[in-house]
């Protein structure tokens, strides 16, 4: 008998079933993502080449990716890849997925910094490095010092920035915040940013399994209100800034104000900003 050729249609139509049954979340963005990660087709493509026959490595991947997200891993672990931005960064498991109002938090820090010559940014807790290499790819001139105490995390920000084009203006360094930041730059730098760890810790069991179940502790747990790498931010990063240089922090809407209040003893100016679905989630501080 011979055995039968699977297209890219029938491939697409038997994934969305399957996981329909399965109960898997959003199971045609799940299909159309793990189609486009095994084959190289585009959304679009896939449907426009919808009677393309599979190669087997084609479809030993596709029966990987599906097995792996039947159990409720995140897509980005399964397909590597999350766009942000302008960019796409390489993700895997033990790095933090990049999530879609971080690209806030970036907006608000080129903000902070546009007409600055030069600017010399500080990215911590990097994760994947989407902040420091979209700020990177979009401001020609800045130097991006970034840091992460995740060694997963350091080498995927390093990858990411190599192969990006980006590695001669972003130093990534394995530190504790602060602490991989050259001495010289102490005082010179105009925007300090950073997505820290902001997940009250009685929320974490609350959290979606995907990410409870899968992406690391140390980039989610903030501490009893969520605070805790926030307010070390907000005290270090004084010393490091230039004269009227900005720190932009996001942080979760249930204890920004908090946060803002804070922030409010040490900086001249501090406000929030919303994210796209109008979460208080981005505090923005100016110093002297």
């Amino acid at each position: 008998m011979t055995e039968r050729v699977w297209t890219v249609r029938d491939a697409l139509d038997w994934m969305v079933g399957y996981f329909e049954r399965e109960g898997v979340d959003a199971p045609r963005r799940s299909a159309e993502w793990l189609l486009s990660a095994a084959t190289g087709l585009s959304r679009v493509e896939a449907y426009a080449y919808h009677d393309r026959p599979l190669s087997d490595e084609e479809r030993c991947a596709l029966h990987e990716g599906v097995k792996r997200r039947r159990v409720g891993e995140p897509l980005q672990y399964v397909t590597g890849e999350m766009p942000f931005r302008k960019i796409v960064v390489h993700v895997r498991p033990g790095v933090f997925i990049p999530r879609p109002e971080t690209e806030v938090l970036v907006d608000v820090g080129l903000e902070a910094i546009e007409g600055v010559d030069n600017p010399i940014v500080v990215d911590l807790c990097t994760g994947s490095g989407c902040v420091a290499c979209a700020i990177a790819s979009e401001v020609h001139s800045a130097k991006v010092f970034a840091t992460d105490i995740s060694p997963v995390s350091v080498e995927m920000a390093r990858a990411n920035a190599s192969r990006l084009g980006l590695a001669d203006r972003i130093d990534v360094v394995r530190a504790d915040l602060f602490e991989g930041v050259p001495s010289e730059v102490r005082g010179s730098v105009n925007l300090v940013i950073a997505n820290p760890p902001y997940v009250p810790s009685g929320d974490l069991p609350d959290l979606p399994a995907e990410v409870i179940g899968f992406e690391p502790d140390v980039a989610l747990d903030g501490g009893r209100d969520g605070l805790d790498t926030a307010r070390r931010i907000v005290s270090e990063a004084r010393e490091w800034l230039a004269p009227g240089g900005a720190l932009a922090m996001e942080l979760d809407e249930g204890s920004i104000q908090s946060a803002h209040e804070g922030a409010s003893e040490s900086y001249p100016e501090v406000r929030i900003v919303n994210d796209l679905t109008g979460r208080r989630r981005v505090l923005l501080g100016i110093g002297e």
